[in-house]
């Protein structure tokens, strides 16, 4: 690697203030899982980093929200999101879907925010937390504002960030208990996947009153799938809705192929996962 400069600022402020919207030379770093690897490699050289791990603890914390939401401060690691009992009990698909993210050498190190301003489409929290309706806190010189996670991806590893912007929080509403992320991978269980599907239904009795439904892997970006929720709102789960469902994503995806598998291969998956993340999500065993 070449040489870098390294600052180690005692407040999110003071971290905004340190980044230059005109010099992509200058980058924040949280865990470094992804900048560090692409460092090695040559891919990106920057002159400054500036380190977010002292600055107020409030960003490395999780805590409930009235209505049975959750506030997560964006430098927490992702290994405490896995151990967390208020996560767990909460909103226990993120418990769940941590417990394959990656492997926990990476879960140690990695932070919520990083992962997310990442933008790598293989990776299993951008799907779920689209799902679940979550909303970013956006901190930059100018104040803050809020987006809907959904809006962060704007392209592959492209965000909606300015340079001298940063992930301050992830705020989740309360989920429903009807919710389900899978994912299937190709090789190694810790390996990028390829396919991510999150689904989120609200139920009364066998019937779908509303859906979320978000996908990941088989895209350049993580995305909804809205016509999948259109077709899913007051359908009752038959196999006629599975298949119209899977049927649906596989048009609307815009499916990539990539190293793990072609895209009619990830269209093949997308038919059949389409369809057991919502019987999970519905509380049947598939």
């Amino acid at each position: 690697m070449t040489p870098f400069e390294l600052a180690e600022p005692t407040s999110l402020a003071d971290a905004i203030a340190l980044l230059d919207p005109n010099d992509t030379a200058v980058r924040p770093i949280a865990g470094g899982t992804a900048m560090m690897l692409m460092m090695k490699m040559g891919i990106y050289e920057p002159q400054k980093l500036v380190s977010l791990r002292k600055i107020e603890p409030r960003y490395s914390e999780i805590s409930a929200t009235d209505g049975g939401g959750l506030r997560i401060g964006a430098v927490t690691p992702l290994r405490q999101l896995e151990t967390s009992t208020v996560v767990a009990e909460r909103i226990p698909v993120i418990s769940r879907t941590m417990r394959r993210l990656s492997n926990v050498r990476v879960r140690n190190v990695a932070r919520l925010g990083g992962h997310l301003a990442h933008a790598d489409p293989h990776l299993d929290l951008p799907p779920v937390l689209i799902a679940l309706g979550a909303t970013l806190v956006i901190a930059g010189p100018n104040g803050e504002r809020t987006i809907a996670v959904e809006d962060l991806f704007q392209g592959y590893l492209e965000t909606a960030l300015a340079p001298d912007e940063l992930i301050a929080e992830v705020c989740i509403p309360r989920a429903t208990a009807n919710t389900a992320y899978l994912k299937h991978t190709t090789r190694s269980a810790d390996d990028w996947p390829a396919l991510g599907i999150a689904v989120a239904l609200d139920m009364k009795d066998d019937t779908v009153s509303g859906a979320r439904v978000a996908i990941g892997a088989a895209t350049d970006t993580p995305r909804r799938l809205t016509e999948v929720e259109t077709i899913l709102a007051g359908a009752v789960l038959d196999e006629s809705a599975l298949r119209k469902s899977g049927e649906a994503a596989v048009v609307e995806a815009e499916v990539h192929g990539d190293a793990r598998g072609s895209a009619a291969y990830k269209r093949e998956l997308i038919r059949v996962f389409m369809g057991r993340a919502i019987q999970q999500a519905a509380g049947r065993v598939v």
